[in-house]
């Protein structure tokens, strides 16, 4: 009887010192690995179990095993479906349908936390001299659960860590995609330029751009690059740059263009592509001349009310170098017109039929709100795509970029 009752009392004692080991070690912010050894060990050197297998609940649902000893299997590489575990007592493995493997084991034990199950340990119980020593069931669920929910606890405070760094990221790309835009934009009788921007995510691959020459003269363009979120952002910034320095320097649309296409090809390497539509207008000479690089077709309108679609130009930037073809097109005698950019958002929006809004809706507006201004332009256009959508969500940035130009 006192032996028994010694025996009692060392096996508590070092279930404390276990604890406060397991503790200590999760103080000292030790790596989940060291955690797992330490639990390893101070499972096998200290209690009367001869096989054990831990088993987490990973983030795609299925268990798998994390420290196993003992055992004639290897269960760290034998995962578990999440119908295979169900149980929420301790449990006899002979009443439960696991695998074959697992008829190595006696019990099951479930470690909760807040109701819910982290994880299983299975273990078999120390056999000597033909007598079975039990194992202590609430201790093995205290450790197990400790070092659990600290490697939770541990997972939380990195997705927050990561979470806190991609919005710092993602604030400095919506920074860098505000300065992109134009801050002023001309707006008087001779002169209206508007946009309209709505960006599907918090960051947007669209971009526009006004750039004045001179008093008559100005260069206008819209673009829309492939991908999403902070590398478009930085290749529309790069874009956007470029652009500006070679408007400065030159007029010529199709050098332009041949080195955006370059810059663009340089800096993706092939990989991600820009759709770009570029327009000079040159009031002296009455000419509008563009280039359409795989963009939308705008909508011109002159002064006689005739409609065109600037479509021709050569093929998205980024893909080749150099381009296969490169037309310009010079619109001549034109004093008065209305031109109205946009990006596939608009046509890609989608209602509850999963009915596109489609180019036609697009044209059939345009007829008829040929003379308004880009502002009441952009108003109705956006009121007649949310009536259209009926709540659905955008397909993609929506972005419309407008300018009409009257005879001074």
């Amino acid at each position: 009887m006192i032996n028994a009752a010694k025996q009692q009392l060392r096996i508590k004692e070092l279930e404390l010192n276990s604890l406060l080991e397991i503790t200590q070690a999760i103080n000292n912010n030790l790596p989940e690995d060291s955690l797992y050894k330490i639990y390893n060990f101070t499972l096998r050197a200290n209690l009367n179990i001869s096989k054990l297998a831990l088993y987490i609940l990973n983030q795609d649902n299925t268990w798998q095993s994390k420290v196993c000893f003992g055992t004639e299997v290897n269960f760290t590489q034998i995962p578990i479906e999440p119908a295979g575990l169900n149980t929420r007592e301790v449990s006899i493995l002979e009443k439960i349908d696991l695998p074959q493997e697992f008829k190595e084991f006696d019990i099951v034990i479930p470690v909760y936390h807040k109701d819910k199950v982290l994880a299983y340990v299975f273990v078999t119980e120390m056999r000597k001299d033909g007598q079975e020593h039990s194992i202590d069931t609430t201790f093995v669920q205290t450790l197990t659960n400790i070092m659990v929910v600290a490697i939770e606890n541990k997972k939380l405070a990195r997705r927050q860590l990561a979470q806190e760094a991609l919005n710092k990221e993602l604030e400095i790309a919506q920074q860098v995609q505000t300065m992109l835009f134009p801050k002023k934009m001309p707006n008087n009788e001779s002169l209206q330029v508007k946009a309209y921007y709505f960006p599907h995510h918090s960051i947007g691959g669209d971009y526009y751009d006004f750039i004045e020459i001179d008093k008559d003269k100005f260069l206008l363009g819209i673009a829309d690059v492939s991908g999403k979120g902070v590398p478009a952002a930085l290749l529309m910034s790069n874009f956007q740059a470029s652009l500006r320095i070679l408007a400065r320097r030159t007029t010529n649309l199709e050098e332009i263009v041949r080195e955006l296409n370059y810059v663009i090809y340089q800096n993706s390497g092939g990989g991600s592509f820009i759709t770009f539509f570029c327009g000079l207008y040159e009031r002296d000479t009455q000419r509008f001349s563009f280039i359409n690089a795989g963009h939308n077709p705008p909508f011109f309108c002159d002064e006689t009310g005739q409609i065109q679609l600037l479509e021709k130009g050569t093929t998205v930037l980024g893909v080749f170098h150099p381009l296969p073809f490169l037309d310009k097109v010079v619109i001549e005698k034109v004093q008065s017109f209305l031109l109205m950019t946009y990006t596939d958002g608009v046509v890609e929006t989608r209602n509850e039929e999963d009915e596109e809004f489609g180019h036609d809706r697009l044209m059939q507006f345009f007829e008829e709100n040929k003379e308004t201004s880009p502002e009441e332009l952009h108003t109705k256009l956006v009121n007649l795509i949310d009536g259209f959508r009926s709540g659905n969500q955008y397909a993609d940035d929506v972005t419309l970029f407008s300018c009409r130009v009257r005879k001074k």
